[in-house]
């Protein structure tokens, strides 16, 4: 692939104002700069926000969804059905708890777990759900959460990429036993690194806030073996500050995705973003996929033009190294297809008009020029 030092519109942008800064200062200027007030205030604010009882906020992503895991009770012996096109973290975090990561395959029109390819995979180990609201956009919550009451198992969405989604009404965060979002720099809102649970049951939040402050439920009285995965009031600032900006924010993300569906629709060899009627997509990423040529020939013809891109994600995690050694196998070839030939191009906040029409211009190039 050709290396490009000169991109002149990056894949990714995070957006950082005054206001974010001011509360920085004034946390530092508090004294209290671990877990206190301010992470209360922002796990109170972004649970309401996605309509929650309660917020558990931690420190990354990958933290929410092993607190989330174990405070269900998954462990030694239990399977966990998710999808394998996703971020390594979505299936490490099964195997962290002991658990065993089983893969179904995904909807080629959502990228989302395909409900119709789980049951299959149920038998007697089998405890939860993880699906993956990939991209910005749910899964189909309704029919996964039938199977999942069904068979009587539990549903963690892995909402990383999908703060402010919905799906017929229910926002991303509100239709699991347990919802788990990052607030990693490029996802739709930072607090610079961390994450947060969220659940309508006491039980389960009392659970996360203890696996998250090493398994005590009282200071210095230890019921489990747990992790020091605390949110400090400096990242809660930033998240403030964030949180009254994040629909501005997905707004613009939603205005951009439809300018670039607008240009790249008669895109020979393009396939651009799906939405279904019932769902709200906040395009974390917009991902194309193409039907010709080699995908990384693509890659290198939009990088030449200036345009930065991302592939997310290129090996099914069942075929990762790791996973392979461990003897986890899988079988889901809409997965394997969609590794081998999406893209992403930028979509943030921060592209003017003319960086639209340079992503666009880029892609025709390419297009051009694979024929």
């Amino acid at each position: 692939m050709i290396i490009v030092s000169n991109i002149k519109v990056p894949i990714a942008k995070p957006i950082i104002g005054e206001e974010e800064i001011e509360n920085v200062v004034e946390v530092l200027k508090s004294g209290m700069i671990a877990q206190g007030p301010k992470v209360e205030e922002f796990e109170q604010k972004f649970a309401d926000w996605v309509g929650a009882e309660y917020g558990i906020a931690v420190n990354s992503g990958t933290a929410a969804l092993h607190v989330a895991l174990l405070s269900c009770g998954i462990g030694e012996g239990d399977e966990v059905i998710t999808t394998p096109f996703t971020f390594i973290a979505s299936g490490n975090s099964i195997l962290y708890t002991g658990a065993k990561p089983v893969f179904a395959d995904i909807d080629l029109k959502t990228y989302t777990m395909d409900p119709d390819s789980i049951e299959p995979l149920i038998n007697e180990n089998t405890k939860a759900i993880l699906p993956v609201q990939l991209y910005g956009q749910s899964a189909d919550m309704d029919k996964i959460n039938e199977i999942a009451e069904k068979h009587g198992l539990i549903v963690i969405e892995d909402a990383a990429q999908a703060h402010g989604a919905s799906f017929n009404g229910k926002k991303v965060g509100s239709m699991g036993d347990m919802s788990c979002f990052s607030f990693y720099p490029t996802k739709n809102m930072t607090t610079s690194e961390g994450g947060i649970i969220t659940t309508d049951d006491e039980d389960l939040a009392d659970n996360a806030k203890m696996f998250r402050a090493h398994g005590a439920s009282i200071r210095y009285h230890h019921d489990e073996v747990g992790y020091n995965f605390r949110m400090t009031d400096i990242s809660a600032a930033i998240g403030l500050a964030q949180l009254e900006k994040i629909d501005g924010f997905n707004d613009k993300r939603i205005e951009n995705a439809a300018y670039l569906n607008e240009g790249l629709k008669d895109v020979d060899g393009v396939v651009t973003p799906y939405c279904a009627d019932n769902s709200k997509h906040v395009y974390h990423q917009y991902t194309i996929r193409v039907e010709k040529g080699d995908r990384d020939d693509w890659v290198d013809i939009i990088n030449d033009c200036g345009v930065g891109t991302g592939i997310h994600y290129p090996i099914p995690l069942y075929n990762q190294p790791i996973y392979k050694a461990l003897g986890i196998e899988g079988d889901c070839p809409n997965a394997e297809l969609a590794a081998d030939n999406v893209i992403s191009l930028p979509v943030h906040p921060s592209l003017t008009k003319e960086d639209l029409d340079r992503v666009i211009c880029a892609v025709k190039t390419a297009s051009s020029k694979l024929d």
